[in-house]
């Protein structure tokens, strides 16, 4: 009886041995390493594959990610649940594709990414913060990392644990479509700005090894430093195209700020649809893998931009085969599909059964990714949390945001004279005018990747229009009308005190906002015309670079760079009548005409309008 008894214990240590031994990877108590390479040794071609692959999310269902292991999912933009779902119905979204994840043979959970670029904007209701280009302006990495950790939450509130933010170009060339997505033309500005990544994934902890990536739990997100890299630097400021520098100065200006996202531990780097000397990107081995990896010890995964590996040739997808073998023995681990998955997912495997794609390269692949996801406890939680619906668009957000958006603008002129400033505004006055489309827009004010990939007018989501935060700011008994296009006459007629005239660009995203000209749209220029000739006015540009405003400036008194300032319009009011004062400083050079262009601080031929740095002050006035 002893020794039957002693038997079945000893039946019952090894089966919980066996079982410890089969959970090793699912033990959070074990090391990372451990758990990465047990994991690794249990998955087969196809369950690597599938870690590899995102896709977006109208084409998926749980049951595909169960049958072919996707690793990601994402939202592209305006790739939504239901135009204006709320937060709980978005948790409830990617819960739902997360329980096809979890009911694959090794339940190993897939990461949802977003293009959280200036909060999560692809949701309604969510706080926009203002684009990069105006927070370079504030000069404030701090505030920047503030913006991050409301980032984090409003994305988690969302279900959603993966941002593609942020955007770390170094725009050379306002020409450029995506300028707006770069904080400075100086590479020192844009690395400040990498303060950003521990706002959104946490304070490394001092003993972590450099490379390695970092997220700190379920209110945190994986970040991704992107676009690598050069893609500011296009060739006449062309979106994908070709970025002409040697490699001096690829290495001075574009490469600096990955240098601080990864010893910040950014857990993803995404790669350029561009080229650097006819190079494309996505199939840079010497880049990806020997700099990157290699040199700079990245240890987080590498991943495609949309439909980025298709790009490589000529026209794009013109062979699948070599773009998916070139980007991925290139160094690309996780590939941003989006659509055809069933053809990647089948070439890929294909290609390494085949040894043109070697398995080694895929288990670095595969390690790189199951790190970001362990390191983020992903698979101890792996569900969204409605407990943090109420994150979004909550109030302290708003209120920071606000606070962005007025340590952002940059005032350019205070006055024809020294002696004729007019900023900061009067609040109490018989009658004021406000004119311009922009002056009443949400979606004007916060620009491109905003609901929409490229953007759209009107009152798109919740916020305050710069017209409503004038009406608020100006004193009870002080008369507010608002035109859009006034007449001459109509100026002239109404003898305001001041006028205040709010133009700038239409939304745009990415190749659409490419520019070769750079003037104001109309109506704009003929409402500056009509109502600077005939009323003492301050201009602000809503805009995602400089503008032409040359021809323009001798007959407007105060002119303010407000950029894209994104939903609270509070903070515009804020400095115009002196709550707070201006202190924001240019990001970027502002030309005098687009034929100097492109031209930064420090060329040769250097001759702005406004250099870069100019910013005139104001003091706060006394209530």
């Amino acid at each position: 009886m002893a020794r039957a008894v002693a038997l079945c214990l000893l039946v019952l240590v090894w089966a919980s041995n066996v079982e410890a031994e089969h959970l090793k990877y699912l033990d959070p108590r074990q090391p990372l390493g451990a758990r990465i390479a047990d994991l690794l040794k249990r998955m087969t071609l196809e369950e690597k594959v599938g870690q590899m692959t995102q896709i977006e999310r109208k084409v998926a269902t749980p049951q595909i990610l169960k049958d072919y292991f996707i690793g990601s999912l994402l939202s592209g933009g305006g790739s939504v649940p239901h135009p204006q779902a709320t937060a709980a119905e978005w948790v409830n979204m990617v819960n739902e594709f997360q329980k096809g994840s979890l009911s694959t043979r090794l339940r190993i959970p897939m990461i949802y990414g977003i293009d959280a670029i200036h909060g999560n904007n692809n949701v309604f209701n969510a706080t926009i913060f203002p684009h990069n280009v105006g927070l370079g302006a504030t000069r404030d990495p701090q505030l920047v990392r503030r913006i991050g950790e409301a980032t984090a939450l409003e994305v988690r509130a969302t279900g959603i644990q993966y941002a593609f933010a942020p955007c770390i170009a170094v725009c050379r060339d306002p020409r450029w479509g995506r300028c707006y997505e770069s904080y400075s033309e100086d590479h020192n500005i844009v690395q400040e700005m990498t303060e950003i990544i521990p706002g959104l994934q946490g304070e490394i902890p001092a003993n972590q090894a450099k490379g390695v990536p970092y997220v700190a739990g379920s209110r945190k997100v994986a970040a991704c430093a992107k676009h690598f890299v050069g893609d500011g630097g296009t060739h006449e400021g062309i979106d994908e195209n070709n970025t002409l520098i040697d490699s001096r100065g690829l290495f001075s200006i574009h490469m600096p700020a990955y240098y601080n996202s990864i010893i910040k531990g950014v857990s993803t780097v995404m790669v350029s649809y561009s080229s650097w000397n006819g190079k494309k990107m996505h199939d840079n081995r010497e880049l990806l893998t020997g700099f990157l990896k290699n040199t700079l010890k990245f240890r987080g995964f590498v991943i495609s931009d949309w439909e980025g590996i298709d790009r490589i040739t000529s026209p794009p997808g013109a062979n699948y085969t070599f773009s998916v073998e070139a980007s991925v023995n290139a160094g690309i681990d996780m590939v941003m599909v989006p659509n055809d998955y069933i053809s990647f997912i089948s070439i890929l495997t294909d290609l390494v059964r085949k040894n043109f794609v070697p398995m080694s390269r895929i288990d670095d692949a595969v390690k790189r990714i199951l790190r970001v996801k362990f390191t983020m406890g992903l698979f101890e939680n792996p569900y969204g949390d409605l407990g943090l619906v109420d994150q979004l668009g909550m109030k302290e957000h708003r209120i920071l945001a606000r606070e962005a958006v007025r340590k952002s603008l940059v005032l350019l002129k205070n006055g024809k004279s020294p002696a004729e400033t007019i900023i900061p505004l009067p609040k109490k006055a018989p009658r004021i005018l406000v004119a311009g489309i922009h002056a009443d827009d949400i979606g004007l004010q916060c620009g491109g990747w905003t609901i929409e990939w490229q953007g759209q007018p009107g009152n798109i989501t919740s916020g305050t229009t710069i017209l409503e935060a004038i009406k608020s700011a100006v004193d009870s008994g002080t008369e507010v009308i608002y035109s859009q296009f006034p007449s001459v006459s109509f100026v002239e007629e109404n003898d305001f005190s001041y006028s205040i005239v709010v133009v700038g660009e239409p939304p745009y995203a990415e190749l659409a906002g490419d520019n070769l000209n750079l003037t104001i749209p109309e109506p704009g220029p003929s409402i500056i015309s009509n109502v600077c000739g005939s009323s003492k006015c301050a201009v602000i540009i809503i805009s995602g670079r400089p503008l032409v405003v040359a021809p323009y400036l001798p007959v407007i008194d105060a002119l303010v760079a407000a950029w894209l300032p994104g939903s609270e319009g509070g903070g515009v009011a804020d400095v115009l009548f002196g709550d707070h004062g201006f202190t924001g400083k240019l990001p970027r050079t502002w030309f005098k005409s687009v034929d100097q262009l492109p031209m930064n601080v420090g060329d040769a031929h250097y001759d702005p309008l406004f250099p870069f740095g100019f910013g005139l002050t104001t003091n706060a006035t006394k209530a």
